[in-house]
């Protein structure tokens, strides 16, 4: 393993890429429902069934493709795998940007599933460079990039489609991405040296093969289990967040940026301190478990809001269930080979995936129906609630697992 200074450095380098990344991210959140209704006439409820069709084209290629990504970066180091979905990011966006019609919104969506390997081989590149016992709180600081990315993507994405327009925001990104490129041909290292590389094989380059190797540990497998519903109840915030603050709270653009950027603060704070702290002191299945908890009760909580400063001060005290991600993570890498970590990775990525295939179609369908003139009951907050529900499965899923951990660790002793 390298030195300390220069896992720092490394950290710092990768921390610095997913931010930015996650900047670029961020920014067309606000205004997507406004190009999209720009793009089809439609209105608000029915734009959600065009998102719903561009969530899907990206998720679908992000679980065909995160395996084979996961396996080249073993294969080749995650350097060269890094900037090549970075650059892949950047023409996405500049097809959004100048996109004439829908499809041209699609064909972007469908092109940045394939390319979307940035947060999966970052926490490769971390696990490489980090020690078991510091892993979640690294996957953590990987998680705060995020969260700051949230905090300044959404609201400067909202003060750029209130104040010039729907469009550029998407330029930004496109610009953000493409700077990113050229910061990390400079300065990002390769982590994975090439006597750790191990060979490229087809059969576990798909998320079949790669499913079916997880299946070989079963506390892995089963955790990956618990990430999926994580991962299906997670969606809600993608799918639905603008939509229904627009429709039950009337919020502007500028006011979903404004939202989501506070999600970046509280998330990013908790990802970068709490869960350093929560890992070191109570440990991984605890934090997760209460994680858990704590993001089933604020799923319920949204549903039923009835002003905007409600969704602050849910967001404030959902502030634990942050650490669930690093956490479940960190579990899993600790039970990985060095040389499989990407595998790792992508495999994760898949299952990610898939609940952005299920989640959102679960989420928009019931938010679509629910908004709509001809619903038995007026409830927009019902994705939140199917959110909820979905969420506590995961947990009581991961409460049986976690016994089976306790047994095995006593065991082993």
């Amino acid at each position: 393993m390298a030195s300390k200074s220069k896992n720092k450095k490394a950290i710092s380098f990768v921390f610095i890429l997913v931010l930015i990344d996650m900047i670029g991210f961020g920014i067309i959140m606000p205004v997507l429902p406004d190009l999209i209704r720009e793009l089809t006439g439609k209105n608000l409820a029915e734009a959600g069934y065009y998102a719903l069709g561009l969530m899907l084209a990206f998720a679908v290629m992000q679980f065909l493709f995160s395996p084979l990504v996961g396996n080249l970066s073993d294969r080749f180091g995650r350097r060269p795998i890094l900037l090549i979905s970075l650059a892949g990011f950047g023409i996405n966006y500049l097809l959004m940007a100048f996109a004439p019609t829908i499809i041209w919104l699609f064909i972007g969506r469908l092109l940045v599933g394939i390319f979307s390997a940035t947060y999966s081989t970052a926490n490769a590149f971390i696990a490489d460079i980090s020690a078991p016992e510091n892993r979640a709180a690294n996957f953590g600081l990987i998680g705060a990039a995020f969260g700051v990315g949230f905090i300044i993507g959404p609201v400067l994405g909202g003060f750029l489609g209130e104040y010039i327009g729907v469009r550029a925001p998407f330029y930004a990104a496109a610009l953000v991405a493409l700077v990113n490129v050229i910061f990390g041909l400079f300065v990002l290292p390769e982590t994975l040296p090439k006597e750790k590389r191990r060979k490229f094989e087809w059969k576990r380059a798909n998320p079949f093969g790669a499913f079916k190797h997880l299946s070989e540990r079963p506390v892995v497998m089963g955790l990956a289990v618990v990430m999926l519903f994580f991962g299906i109840g997670h969606q809600v915030y993608p799918s639905v967040w603008s939509f229904y603050g627009m429709q039950k709270l009337q919020m502007s653009s500028l006011d979903v940026g404004l939202s989501l950027g506070f999600v970046g603060i509280v998330f990013g704070l908790s990802q970068a301190f709490v869960t350093r702290w929560s890992v070191a002191k109570y440990g991984e299945i605890f934090s997760a478990k209460i994680g858990l908890i704590v993001l089933t009760l604020a799923f319920l909580g949204y549903a039923f809001v009835t002003s905007i400063w409600q969704i602050y001060v849910i967001i404030t005290l959902s502030f634990f269930s942050s650490i669930i991600g690093p956490t479940l993570n960190g579990i899993m890498s600790n039970r990985t080979a060095e040389d499989e970590q990407g595998e790792l990775q992508g495999a994760l990525a898949s299952i990610a995936a898939i609940g952005a295939i299920i989640g959102p179609v679960i989420f928009l369908g019931l938010f679509g129906y629910f908004s709509s003139e001809t619903a038995i009951i007026y409830l927009p907050g019902a994705p939140f609630i199917a959110a909820s529900l979905v969420t506590f499965i995961g947990l009581i899923w991961f409460l049986a697992l976690a016994e089976k951990m306790k047994k095995d660790n006593k065991t082993a002793e």
